[in-house]
């Protein structure tokens, strides 16, 4: 048995990084199941839905339940159609996140003049011409929301500019920042993940390789946190942190989870 009751898992860069499942990361999963440790993948991937990443991890033999997985495109989806029922929402983002929107009863659009709020996120064909539009679109303080806050994406070989670099151009020339970030690290985010698993806090363990989202959303939230250095944090950036953003452990791989069970 463990003093944990449920564990919140980061994906990209903690379980998987491109196609290849990372060292250690099934083996680190079996051990939480084998303590009993509910367990939930939260991943800031804001063009995937549920199905993603249980079809991405079936031929590692690891089973999901799309039950337990949250993604900061799915977390978007259901808070706006909450909390802005019936209005417009102009989006910066893909076409695989304007479908799950639409999906969860958002509408959509590409007229910025239309817009009664607007959401940023990843967009590979982000241009000069996106960003005047956004610019139109948050105009007398249309409420402004971000997907996530992930500067950069880990990809094999290297990074790629993700969501995070794209509000930060938003951000720029509209002078505000969002009203809220949906995914980690954010307090909806969280509160999300928890209700899902009807864990306490206190006993709900976060890994992932991020420290300022899946180390700082665990923080706030009053759960211990583990870095795992197989992703975008090394060991100088443990060593450096502080506050919100310094884990209680540091792990080499999710393999290496059992440690602490």
């Amino acid at each position: 048995m463990t003093d944990y009751e449920a564990a919140i898992l980061d994906v990209d860069g903690t379980i998987v990084r491109g196609g290849a499942l990372i060292p250690g990361a099934d083996q680190g999963i079996h051990a939480l199941e084998r303590a009993g440790c509910d367990r939930l993948l939260v991943s800031n991937n804001p063009t995937t839905g549920t199905d993603h990443y249980g079809d991405r991890l079936e031929p590692h033999g690891i089973d999901v339940d799309p039950t337990n997985i949250l993604t900061s495109a799915t977390l978007s989806a259901s808070y706006l159609a909450d909390t802005h029922p019936d209005e417009v929402v102009y989006l910066v983002g893909s076409d695989a996140l304007e479908s799950i929107l639409t999906a969860a009863g958002v509408t959509v659009t590409t007229d910025p003049d239309d817009a009664e709020v607007v959401l940023g996120s990843f967009d590979t064909s982000f241009s000069f011409g996106t960003l005047w539009e956004s610019l139109r679109a948050l105009e007398n303080g249309t409420p402004f929301y971000g997907t996530d806050p992930d500067v950069t994406i880990p990809v094999d070989g290297g990074s790629m500019p993700g969501s995070g670099s794209i509000l930060a151009a938003m951000e720029a020339v509209a002078g505000r920042e969002p009203d809220a970030i949906l995914g980690k690290p954010s307090a909806i985010a969280a509160e999300t993940a928890l209700e899902r698993l009807e864990s306490d806090p206190r006993r709900t363990l976060v890994v992932g390789d991020r420290l300022d989202t899946d180390i700082a959303l665990g923080n706030r939230a009053g759960m211990t946190t583990a870095a795992v250095l197989t992703g975008i944090t090394d060991r100088s950036d443990v060593e450096n942190a502080t506050g919100d953003l310094a884990p209680d452990h540091v792990l080499e791989s999710l393999g290496d989870v059992e440690s602490l069970l």
